[in-house]
């Protein structure tokens, strides 16, 4: 970037104009620090977005996938993860301290930002009080690309110790499709069975894709 002019070099321009003035290009030149003898920061950046196909493809990029990029190395690419963590976790910190879950959408809304589009699947958990506010959420299991096991155990074993009146279950598809398989349809049969043994209200069970959602009881399995 020494070819650039000072104003025009990522880290100065937004220390003078604010981080909204950067592409998405340069926002990451800042995250990656530096380049190498051949490559400066801002073309190692470019060659990640376009290796990843841009922001979304970093979200779902692990180390190994990012440091294949001349450049990054493990240690850039942790950077780099961490930094679309911090994202993930901003738009989750914006909400208020225990929202309510009122309705399929208010859990989508609450679940998406922090767990859709992940690259892995994962199953979890919200607890909520009698009010369905939340409580915390937990990820209980975590799977391959196109699979997790998961017991109702798991779920109740959580809700019990964190003293929940109602639950609503949840798990992301990383291939982006939030249509719920057979096996989601009876696994959620299954939790909504133990629930009522337990006394526990299974509220929903919410399919993440990456900005789409499914849920069983718009769908008239709870």
């Amino acid at each position: 970037m020494k070819d650039l002019a000072p104003d025009d070099r990522p880290r100065e321009k937004l220390l003078r104009h604010g981080a909204a003035a950067l592409g998405d290009n340069e926002l990451l030149a800042i995250v990656v620090g530096s380049g190498t003898r051949r490559a400066d920061a801002l073309d190692v950046a470019n060659e990640l977005l376009r290796r990843r196909g841009g922001l979304y493809g970093l979200g779902q990029a692990s180390a190994d996938d990012l440091a294949l990029v001349g450049g990054v190395g493990r240690a850039r690419a942790a950077q780099v993860l961490a930094a679309v963590e911090l994202g993930r976790r901003t738009l989750r910190s914006g909400m208020h301290a225990r929202p309510q879950l009122r309705s399929p959408r208010d859990a989508a809304a609450f679940l998406l930002p922090a767990y859709g589009g992940r690259p892995v699947e994962q199953f979890g958990v919200v607890l909520l009080d009698t009010r369905h506010r939340v409580l915390r959420t937990t990820i209980v299991a975590s799977g391959t690309l196109n699979s997790t096991i998961v017991q109702p155990r798991d779920v109740f074993r959580e809700a019990v110790v964190g003293t929940a009146a109602a639950v609503v279950v949840f798990h992301n598809h990383p291939s982006g499709d939030p249509s719920p398989s057979p096996e989601d349809i009876e696994l959620t049969r299954r939790l909504r069975a133990a629930g009522v043994l337990m006394g526990i209200e299974v509220v929903d069970h919410i399919v993440l894709g990456d900005v789409r959602y499914c849920s069983l009881k718009e769908m008239g399995q709870i």
